[in-house]
């Protein structure tokens, strides 16, 4: 008996259809340097949009969104998780000094649903879109048998560029400086395996005492995107020594990578805001500090490093949600990162 690819698990009609809805969303991000896009094999950008720098590098990283996508299925609410890749990406980059060029997205599921696809996808063209970013191409993947039923990943991979003398690494930091944290829209891509097996389905669904919305809608605010401040305080003259992106490892593990020999990061717990959804977090699950820092951001999305005396300045640019958190040590003997 004969059978087809659709008996087999993969529906092509369906990964058609997902494409139609995503189409003029995803054109809607390409300016004149994209020269093929959906469609094609292979995504064409015209390296003649980078003539006017003196000495262009190219800045990439690939990511993705981790298990905030199971509970986007639980609560089936798919439009967030773009945004969270795109802005995560973004963030990746943008602390080396670079401006986002473009960028190739990847959606893989059992069993292909075009609408959700779709609701992703829009999400990705839209986070491209506000960062003037072209959304180049990417791949929808139905792979029954390898994800279970219902799972979704999504993963990306974004290109910038920035002038080489402007690479930004931290070799010039120096005991003294100060650093500044800007403030985060929740958990942004991390954590939520732990999340998810601390919370049930009827929690995710409730108003927990000290959050003003549904936890579910809480834990699913998109990740914030951190290039209009920054490009901002660049633009203003303000010298970024070094930048940190808090991602997987929190406030523990990302501030060393930056960190030049022999110097170390003191944060001041006392000096940020941490919100109400890690204090809630940290209760269900009885989490020793330690364990919160190492895991989550903790209010703080990145950090930026500047010269002694000018975190003043950067604050007061930035607004009410960055705060002075901290300065750079020797380190000694110490830790890379300390707390007190």
């Amino acid at each position: 008996m004969a059978i087809t690819y659709r008996d087999a698990g993969v529906d092509i009609d369906a990964a058609a259809r997902a494409i139609d809805l995503v189409k003029q969303a995803v054109r809607a991000t390409h300016g004149p340097e994209v020269l093929a896009g959906i469609g094609a094999f292979g995504g064409l950008f015209d390296g003649q949009a980078l003539r006017d720098m003196k000495a262009p590098v190219l800045v990439a990283s690939t990511d993705g969104v981790g298990t905030k996508t199971a509970l986007a299925a639980a609560l089936g609410r798919y439009d967030g998780i773009g945004k969270d890749l795109v802005n995560h990406c973004i963030d990746d980059i943008l602390v080396q000094g670079a401006t986002p060029l473009f960028f190739l997205d990847y959606v893989a599921t059992s069993q292909l649903d075009p609408e959700i696809i779709a609701a992703v996808v829009r999400g990705v063209a839209e986070a491209c879109g506000a960062a003037g970013c072209a959304l180049l191409g990417g791949e929808t993947a139905e792979m029954p048998g390898v994800y279970l039923p219902g799972a979704l990943d999504l993963a990306g991979t974004i290109v910038g560029v920035v002038e080489r003398d402007g690479v930004i690494d931290g070799s010039a930091l120096e005991p003294g400086d100060q650093i500044v944290g800007l403030s985060s829209s929740g958990p942004h891509t991390n954590g939520y395996s732990l999340i998810r097996r601390l919370f049930d389905d009827d929690e995710l669904r409730s108003t927990p005492p000290g959050l003003d919305r549904v936890l579910g809608e809480a834990l699913l605010e998109p990740h914030r995107c951190y290039l209009g401040p920054v490009q901002g305080l660049r633009a203003a003259g303000v010298d970024l020594k070094a930048m940190a992106h808090i991602t997987g490892g929190g406030l523990y593990d990302n501030p060393p990578r930056v960190l030049p020999d022999g110097c170390a990061a003191r944060l001041h717990r006392d000096t940020w805001p941490v919100p109400p959804l890690f204090a809630l977090i940290q209760e269900k699950g009885a989490l020793p500090d330690e364990e919160m820092a190492r895991v989550f951001n903790l209010g703080l999305g990145i950090l930026l490093f500047v010269a002694a005396g000018e975190g003043a300045r950067v604050v007061e640019q930035l607004g009410a949600e960055a705060w002075i958190v901290g300065e750079v040590v020797e380190r000694g003997e110490q830790p890379p990162v300390l707390f007190d």
